[in-house]
């Protein structure tokens, strides 16, 4: 992966968790930033999904996309802190907040054991961008391990896909290229990075707001939150920060700071492992949220 000069297109960094700390390319993420907005745009093109009110649903995620992309890029360039971090999605959701008016998307938000909830005009001003805002976030905090990053976001997207068949074109193309990327993630060739990691948290929030699929992309994302409420907690009370040893084979923590270290917690388990242990909790709340929004 260099040029004709032989420099490195994507910058290299050292794989933390595996013998010898190889240097890995980081950032190739954009590359399905690049593909999904041009993907996008000749969706827009071909008129295979119909424009509403002048407005489009394929032109609309292209943005979001391209600002996901943005903010990962920033983060690599600038290292922004979590509170910028933690509201610069909002401006993503101006597109989106457009598009849910303009369609007419419902504002009520149906939920298990609640019943549903309506929102009216503070759906489009409040929900939504809280949406894009915590999807976005506590996708990008949930990585560290090769897998994490690109794996689970994956199988939550291909929940939501399977809801709405009507706007599957919309992420055909784009999923198969992050499903490419993911492949070479876990085998440990290469890291998507913040570019990656922002774009498909903010594939995902936006697309479940386009298809007003609010309700399973609740459920869906409950083990990122999980995460990222424990990473949060630790870090305003005890001030430390979660991490894991790794002795050449193994991974093991003592203590329970993210859910990474809560299953490495006092049990040596191989890097796959843990994500496989991951992945498959993301597997077990996607279906809960694909089976009662089918219901």
């Amino acid at each position: 992966m260099t040029d004709k000069g032989g420099s490195t297109l994507f910058p290299k960094v050292p794989d933390q968790h595996k013998p010898n700390k190889p240097l890995v390319p980081s950032g190739l993420g954009v590359i399905y930033v690049l593909f999904t907005t041009v993907y996008l745009f000749l969706v827009y093109f071909s008129g295979v999904i119909q424009t509403t009110n002048g407005v489009s649903a394929p032109l609309t995620l292209a943005v979001c996309v391209l600002f996901g992309g943005f903010m990962g890029l920033l983060d690599d360039w600038m290292d922004l802190k979590w509170r910028y971090k933690a509201f610069m999605p909002l401006i993503a959701a101006l597109p989106l907040v457009y598009l849910a008016r303009e369609f007419s998307l419902r504002t009520s938000l149906s939920l298990p054991f609640i019943g549903i909830i309506e929102f009216s005009n503070y759906y489009y001003f409040l929900i939504i961008p809280l949406i894009v805002m915590i999807v976005t976030n506590t996708v990008n905090q949930l990585g560290g391990l090769n897998g994490l990053e690109t794996v689970c976001p994956a199988i939550v997207l291909m929940g939501l896909m399977a809801l709405s068949p009507s706007h599957l074109i919309l992420m055909l193309g784009p999923l198969i290229i992050w499903l490419i990327l993911a492949g070479l993630n876990v085998q440990g060739k290469i890291f998507v990075g913040n570019s990656g990691s922002f774009a498909i948290g903010m594939t995902i929030a936006s697309f479940a707001i386009i298809t007003d699929l609010k309700s399973p992309l609740v459920i869906s994302i409950l083990p990122y939150v999980f995460n990222s409420v424990l990473i949060l907690l630790t870090i305003f009370f005890i001030r430390k920060r979660a991490s894991v040893t790794f002795d050449g084979k193994k991974l093991t923590s003592d203590h329970r700071r993210s859910l990474v270290t809560l299953v490495t917690y006092r049990r040596p388990v191989t890097e796959r492992q843990v994500v496989a242990i991951i992945s498959a909790l993301f597997v077990i709340f996607t279906l809960i949220g694909v089976i009662i929004e089918i219901m």
